[in-house]
Order: C-alpha cells, then structure tokens, then sequence
C-alpha cells in the first residue's frame, strides 16, 4: 500500500494556471470599456481561469505570447488619411515591435471597434484577423465588431463571451 498522499508527477488538474491575456488598444476609452465589460461577464464564467489585461503603448511583443488564450481589442481608426486603420498604440505594438513575432498555433479571439459613418465599418477587427493569421496564431471564435458607442451594448459583449466561454471550458477538462 503507498502511503504517500500525491506521488511525484500526480499533479492535480485543478492546480494548473490557465490565463485569458487580453491586449488592448483604447485612447477614447471604449476599447477598455468593451474589454472591462468583457472581463466582468467572464470573471464568473470561466472558473479556474486568470484574466489579465496590457494596454497596448505598455506590452512588448512577449506579452502576446503570455497566457494560454490571446486575446486583441482594438478601435478603427482614421490616420494617415485613410480610414479603416487600427489604433497608432496597437499598430506600433503588431507592426514595429512585435512584427517578426511567431505566435506558434496559440489560440487566439479578438474585438474591434467602428463606426458605421464610415465605409470601412470596425476594420480593426480585419487587421487585428489578419495579423493572428499571418503569424501563424489560431482564431477560436468569431470576431466580436461592435459598431457606434459600445455603452449599451454589454449584451452583444455579454452573449460573445459565452462564445468564448464554450470554447475555453474543453480546455478546462484537459
């Protein structure tokens, strides 16, 4: 009989840390709003899961590598004169610093911002696609636009994040 309570390489499931990393862009403060109205519908949703969240001027590239899950958030922006462009913090983040980074397969999900005055409604969140394709990352859900003012709009935010939540809790089961 062993006596020995938890032999050597039995670790429990339960102690294994698994961190939702969420790296945002937002000068207005709707990107935080969108992402800080996402971080509450999932605090009790996805249980036994760490949320953490870098504001884009702060992140190095290595932080997109942090975390099980990536997470983008990003508004569209008009500089440069041409619409349709992503924040100049989150630009600069995916474009100069972090521009040869290889995301490896990590599972990936990200929100982008517009307004619909605008013919290239939310193309942040095309950007944002396209760069976790090309640096070989794997989107695991659909992206979430949300069009005009995201205040008032924590029930489309609500209803992605059981997305997300689905697709994450297999995860939990591992």
């Amino acid at each position: 009989m062993n006596s020995i309570a938890n032999p050597a390489g039995a670790v429990p499931q339960f102690a294994q840390r698994r961190v939702l990393h969420i790296v945002f862009a937002s000068t207005s403060g709707h990107t935080e709003y969108v992402v800080g109205a996402l971080m509450e519908s999932l605090r009790n949703s996805i249980l036994g899961w760490e949320i953490e969240a870098t504001i884009a001027e702060k992140a190095q590239p290595q932080d997109l590598l942090r975390g099980n899950v990536l997470l983008l958030a990003s508004a569209t922006w008009n500089t440069g004169g041409t619409e349709g462009q992503l924040n100049p913090h989150m630009w600069e983040l995916l474009h100069d610093k972090a521009k040869t980074l290889d995301l490896a397969g990590k599972p990936c999900a990200c929100i982008g911002l517009g307004d619909h005055r605008y013919f290239y409604t939310a193309r942040a969140a095309d950007h944002l696609e396209h760069y976790v394709e090309v640096h070989h990352g794997r989107l695991i859900v659909p992206t979430l636009k949300i069009i005009d003012e995201p205040y008032g709009q924590e029930k489309t935010v609500g209803a992605w994040s059981k997305q997300l939540v689905d697709v994450l809790k297999p995860a939990d089961r591992c």
